[in-house]
Parts: structure tokens; sequence; C-alpha cells
């Protein structure tokens, strides 16, 4: 056992004989995230309709200090929570004036969320969307910035770290530097929030930044976050009452208003149980003494293991000639194998499946994710052995 599977007993007790290569897509919880939920019950059942108040004025400032803290960007009350990025997402959307033509740009590889909505919106006659490949990948920033340049945006949304492909942006700061003062520009953090050491304390006053707590954050789904520049001033159309929370009991005018800070993004009732999980596991890796660049210091460990296993087998689909990455230093959580078709991509998957070793399959690449939970000496590949 390593110095941190202890702390994941009840979901490895409850997964034997498993290689859990998924952790990019569906991560293992911390023991302490199941008393975290007991505890949300004991609180709701003890405050009933007080806890509101309770989780807006000392649960919530809670996790906002430690996202902010994580992310460098020293702004807590910039930060509005929703079950789901794409909630959030929509609600930046809203703020768009849908009644004049718009341009829209992003890349071929932004989660499914963005993408299915983005290419839904995309068939109304007055949006403008431009889409660059992220590949080839050693010339992918400069083929953005040229794009940020060569038009005026409404939006720009581009990930930080890509879903398919764990293939990292190094250069946040001076694309954000090159958009127009008018453009909203959203960067995706999921796969880079708690993953890669991110210090957003140079574009904050600038930026959204979406992310969640399903992946790396580890307190499972439900509790998702933007953070929204300071000093915005948009009114998001899709709103609800938690974006004037605090002023409920005020007299109402005709207009619609919003809190000053982040929250003016937020939604309405939603379930604070992923909430207590996540404090939960930010408590305890403040007490274990983790920090993202420990944790990203320990995964990089466990992926060139890992590419040492794969070097000996001398697979002929998994190895580095199919891998997508570009740095080794500055890469996502988990490693991303382009194979030749989807079919070969499937036979793989179901072939390590039957063997215990859960994979994640996405058309012709197939992922396999790292965690705190894994221990190096225990990956076992030799049943790719018995598949040519």
């Amino acid at each position: 056992m390593t110095l941190y599977q202890h702390l994941y007993q009840r979901f490895l007790d409850a997964n034997p004989g498993k290689q859990h290569f998924a952790c990019h897509s569906h991560h293992y919880w911390p023991d302490v995230t199941r008393d975290a939920m007991l505890q949300y019950w004991d609180d709701t059942a003890a405050m009933v309709d007080d806890k509101w108040q309770y989780l807006f004025s000392q649960k919530l400032p809670q996790v906002q200090q430690y996202i902010a803290d994580t992310l460098h960007t020293g702004m807590p009350s910039q930060l509005a929570f929703a079950p789901n990025t794409h909630e959030l997402l929509y609600r930046i959307l809203s703020c768009l004036d849908w009644q004049k033509p718009l341009k829209i740009l992003t890349t071929d590889s932004e989660f499914h969320s963005f993408n299915r909505q983005i290419q839904r919106l995309a068939e109304l006659d007055n949006l403008q969307l431009t889409c660059i490949e992220t590949l080839p990948f050693n010339n992918f920033e400069q083929r953005f910035f040229d794009a940020i340049e060569s038009d005026s945006w409404d939006l720009i949304f581009i990930s930080q770290v890509f879903f398919n492909s764990a293939l990292a942006v190094r250069n946040l700061d001076a694309l954000v530097a090159r958009a127009a003062a008018h453009s909203l520009f959203v960067i995706d953090g999921y796969h880079g929030f708690m993953a890669l050491p991110t210090d957003l304390s140079a574009i904050a006053n600038r930026v959204f930044y979406l992310a969640g707590s399903y992946k790396y954050a580890q307190g499972g789904e439900g509790c998702c976050f933007v953070h929204v520049p300071p000093q915005c001033q948009l009114r998001p159309a899709y709103t609800g009452w938690f974006a004037e929370f605090g002023e409920l009991d005020q007299a109402k005018t005709g207009q619609v208003n919003y809190a000053t800070n982040g929250m003016r993004f937020a939604g309405a009732t939603m379930d604070f149980a992923p909430l207590y999980r996540l404090a939960a596991v930010q408590a305890l890796y403040q007490q274990q003494g983790l920090d993202v660049a420990t944790i990203h210091a320990y995964v990089q460990g466990l992926q060139q293991a890992f590419l040492q296993k794969l070097d000996a087998i001398g697979h002929r689909d998994l190895h580095g000639g199919n891998l997508l990455m570009a740095d080794p230093h500055h890469h996502g959580h988990f490693l991303t194998f382009k194979l030749a078709s989807q079919q070969r991509v499937q036979a793989l998957h179901q072939h390590l499946h039957k063997h215990g070793v859960i994979t994640d399959a996405r058309g012709d690449r197939l992922r396999f994710g790292f965690a705190l939970y894994h221990n190096a000496a225990e990956y076992d590949l030799r049943c790719l052995q018995d598949m040519p």
C-alpha cells in the first residue's frame, strides 16, 4: 500500500482485483466524503430551513476560499456554484445579445456538453462558429493566437487541458492578452483544476474559469463552479434566486437585481451534499500536506512507470508513436493513445476490461488515467500480451 491508498479504502475494497485507469472520468472518492454526506444530513435535520443561512455564511465561503487559493485568484467571492458546468456555461451564453450577429471562437476538442450546445446554437442564422483543430499540437497555440486576432469575437472558449487528449495549453495568459476587451473569454478548467498547478493571478480580472469536483477534486458529481471576473456587470438572462441571495427580504422594483460579486451567476436550489464532500476533501488534503504540485508530481511518476511497463511489452498499438503528448511535464492526468480505428480502440478497451483493467474509450482514442490511489508497483499489463 502506498502513502495515499488508505485514504480511499472504501472504494478500493468495493472494487477488488481491478486496475482503475478511468480516474480522469470517474475518480474514486476518499473515505472522508462518506462522513461528509452524513454530516450534511445531520446539519439539515438540526437546522432545517435555517441551513441556507449557515451554508451561505459558513460552508460556501470555506470552499470558495480553498478554490481561490488553489487557483491563485485572491477572489473567493467571485465564485458561483451549480450542479454542473453546463448550467454555468448557459448562464454565460445568456449574457450575449442573441438578437444580433454573434461570433464564437473555440476548438474541435471541447467536451461534449459545450460542443453539443454550441453546435445546436450554431443552427441559428445569426451565429458564426469557428473551431480551430488542436492537432497538430506543436503549432496549435500559434494558430489559436492568429484566429483570435483575425476577427472580433463575442465569446472565446478554450480548455486548459483537452478532454480527448490531455494535451495542455501552456500560454493561457498570452491567449487572453490577445483577445479584445469586449470578448467574453471562458476557460474550461475541468481537466486542469486540482491536476495541474494553476495560477490565474494574471488573468483573473479578465476570464471566466469553469471547473468542478467530479474529477481530480474528488468530491464527486454535483459541485461545479465558475470564477467570474471582478467588476463584471453582466446580467444573465438565465438566472435564479441564489443570484440575489441576501436581499430576498427587500422590496422588489421593476428591474431584476443581481449580487455584486460572482454570485450574480448563481442559479437556484441545489443539493449541497456535494459541497460538503468537496470541503471534506479540501480539509483532508490540508491535513495530509497535499497540494496540487505534490499530486501532479506523483501522477507524473505513475505515468512514466506505466509507459515503461508498456515499452517492455512492446504492444503494436499502445506505444509512444500513438501517444498524444507534447510535453510530459505539462500534461493532463491521463494518457491518450490515438489508434487506427474506433473498432480497434473498442476491441482493446473490452479486452482490458475483461481482465480487470478499466480504461476509457472515446472514438479512435483509448485513455488511461492516474491518481493518488494508484501504486505503480501493482500495475499489471500482461493481458496485453494475449492480444496482438
